[in-house]
């Protein structure tokens, strides 16, 4: 291993020497990330089903326990950071996010849109009745 210092995911196979050490060591991450993803879903149901919780603070606690998983799966799961050797991944992720950001931005426009560009019921069934 050199003495440089880059920036690692857990499990990385190129800070692993023997092929014993990384497959335990890769388990062992796997598992961690499995018992971390089980713990944010079984948290967001726990949000979204609880009275306990004040109820117009219930989406922005799904949206941050949304945002979590992704960070446990984009980390334990992919293997993405920010190290040199990952400068492709993690464009391509930022590429990824950009792109559904503004979808969902712009079905959440037109939407929100659509109601204003539609006729009203009452000219609608008269044009109908004229036919």
């Amino acid at each position: 291993m050199t003495t440089e210092h880059f920036d690692r995911a857990p499990g990385d196979q190129s800070m692993l020497t023997d092929n014993e050490e990384a497959t335990s060591s890769g388990l062992l991450i796997y598992s961690i990330g499995m018992m971390l993803a089980v713990v944010l879903t079984a948290a967001s149901f726990w949000v979204a089903t609880t009275p306990l919780l004040w109820a117009p603070g219930i989406p922005l606690g799904l949206a941050v326990l949304a945002i979590a998983q992704m960070g446990v799966h984009v980390v334990f799961f992919l293997h993405i950071t920010t190290g040199p050797d990952n400068t492709n991944n993690v464009l391509a992720l930022a590429f990824g996010v950009l792109i559904v950001t503004l979808v969902v931005a712009g079905s959440l426009v037109i939407m929100a849109n659509l109601n204003g560009s539609m006729m009203p019921p009452a000219e609608l069934m008269d044009m109908q009745m004229k036919y």
